[in-house]
C-alpha cells in the first residue's frame, strides 16, 4: 500500500541492497547519498495517493471533483453578482434618473446601474461576484461625475449574489442525482430541477398537492432559509413559467407546478442555567444560539420535528453550563412539529 512507503521504509530497502561489507551507517557516504533520494521517493508516493484520491468523487476536490462527476451532467454553480435597488436624488432631494452604466462605490465594492425600474429607482449590479455584495446598504458615491446628482443610496437586495458552489454542496447534488431514481418527471426530478437554480440550496416536491396533475416545489436557500422572491421566480420560470400544463418549462406536459419558498417557523428558546464560576449569561446565550442555528440548518427538509432532547443536548454541551431547568421551546416542553414544507429558524433566545 502507498501508506507503507515511508521515508524510513524506502531508505531501509535501499540500504539492504548495499553489500554488508560496505559502510552504510548513518553519516557514511553511501547513507548520505541514498537519504535524499529516499525522501524524494517518499514524497512521490504521497503525491500518488493524493492523485489517486482525486479520481473519485467522494475524495476529489476543486476541478478534479468537477471532472469526476462530469459524466452525470452535474455542474458546479458559478459565482453570481448581487443585484440591488439604488435610489437617486437631486440636490433638492427629489427623485432623479441617472445614466445607465453609471458606476458607484460603497466601501470597497463598486456597483453599476443596469436597468431603470421607476423614476429614480434603478437596478444596480455589484461588480464583484459572490455573496459579499449582499451585505452592504447605504450611501452610494459616484465614481464618475453625474450632473445634478445630490445623493444615491442602496436600499434593497433584489437578487442575491452567490459564491461559487463549495465541494460538499456540489457532491451532495451529485449524490442526490445518482442515488435516487430521477426520471420521467418524478418527484426527485422536480427537486433536481429546482436545485439547478442559483440561490437554491435544497428543494422538496409535493405531488398532487392541489389535485391531479399539480406539483408544489418548496425551496430553501444556501443558508437553509426561505429564499428571496426573485430566486423563487427564477425557479418557477425554469420549471413551469406558464402554469397551464403546456410544458413550456422543464416540467412535462400536463403538470402544473407551483414554486414557493419554505415557511419559516421561528423557534423561541428559554432556559434557566447554573453556571460555572466566571462564566457569563451572554457567553452561554451566544453558544446556545450558534448551536441551535446549526441544528436547525441540519434539520431543514430532513426531519419534520424540532426535538426537545436535541435542544437539551446543545445546552448540556456548553462547557460553562453545570445544570439547567425550565427549558421551553416555543413556550412548551415538547417536540415542535414544523412539517416537511416548513423550516425551523432561530427565534428569541432567553437565558437566565
Amino acid at each position: 500500500m502507498v501508506e507503507e512507503q515511508t521515508y524510513e521504509a524506502i531508505l531501509e530497502r535501499m540500504l539492504d541492497r548495499i553489500p554488508d561489507g560496505m559502510d552504510k551507517r548513518e553519516g557514511s557516504i553511501i547513507y548520505d547519498a541514498l537519504a535524499p533520494a529516499a525522501a524524494e521517493l517518499a514524497q512521490i508516493y504521497v503525491e500518488l495517493q493524493l492523485n489517486a484520491n482525486q479520481r473519485f468523487p467522494d475524495t476529489a476536490s476543486g476541478e478534479y471533483l468537477d471532472r469526476a462527476i462530469a459524466w452525470a451532467d452535474v455542474k458546479r454553480k458559478q459565482a453570481s453578482k448581487a443585484q440591488l435597488r439604488g435610489v437617486f436624488y437631486n440636490a433638492s432631494n427629489e427623485l432623479m434618473d441617472v445614466p445607465i452604466g453609471s458606476r458607484f462605490s460603497l466601501g470597497e465594492l463598486n456597483y453599476v446601474a443596469t436597468d431603470r425600474l421607476t423614476l429614480g429607482n434603478f437596478r444596480v449590479d455589484c461588480e464583484m461576484a459572490g455573496a459579499e455584495g449582499n451585505r452592504y446598504f447605504g450611501p452610494l458615491l459616484p465614481i464618475n461625475y453625474i450632473p445634478g446628482l445630490g445623493r444615491g443610496e442602496l436600499t434593497e437586495l433584489l437578487t442575491p449574489g452567490e459564491d461559487t458552489e463549495e465541494d460538499p454542496v456540489l457532491y451532495e447534488r451529485y449524490q442526490e442525482k445518482v442515488s435516487r431514481p430521477i426520471t420521467s418527471g418524478n418527484r426527485y426530478q422536480y427537486e433536481l430541477w429546482a436545485r439547478e437554480i442559483t440561490g437554491v440550496g435544497r428543494a422538496r416536491a409535493f405531488p398532487e398537492w392541489d389535485g391531479p396533475g399539480t406539483v408544489k416545489v418548496v425551496l430553501l436557500d444556501n443558508d437553509m432559509r426561505s429564499p428571496l422572491q426573485t430566486v423563487v421566480e427564477a425557479a418557477q420560470a425554469y420549471i413551469d413559467p406558464t402554469q397551464d400544463g403546456m410544458g413550456e418549462g422543464t416540467a412535462p406536459i400536463g403538470s402544473v407546478t407551483t414554486v414557493v419558498g419554505a415557511m419559516e417557523i421561528p423557534i423561541d428558546i428559554s432556559v434557566k442555567v447554573t453556571l460555572a464560576t466566571g462564566a457569563t449569561l451572554q457567553d452561554v446565550q451566544e453558544q446556545l444560539e450558534l448551536g441551535a442555528a446549526e441544528y436547525f440548518r441540519d434539520l431543514a427538509f430532513t426531519d419534520p420535528l424540532v426535538r426537545y432532547t436535541r435542544i437539551q443536548g446543545i445546552i448540556l454541551g456548553i462547557p460553562p453550563v453545570i445544570d439547567y431547568s425550565d427549558l421551553l421551546v416555543i413556550g412548551e416542553a415538547k417536540n415542535i412539529e414544523i412539517g416537511m414544507d416548513g423550516v425551523a429558524v432561530l427565534g428569541a433566545v432567553t437565558v437566565t
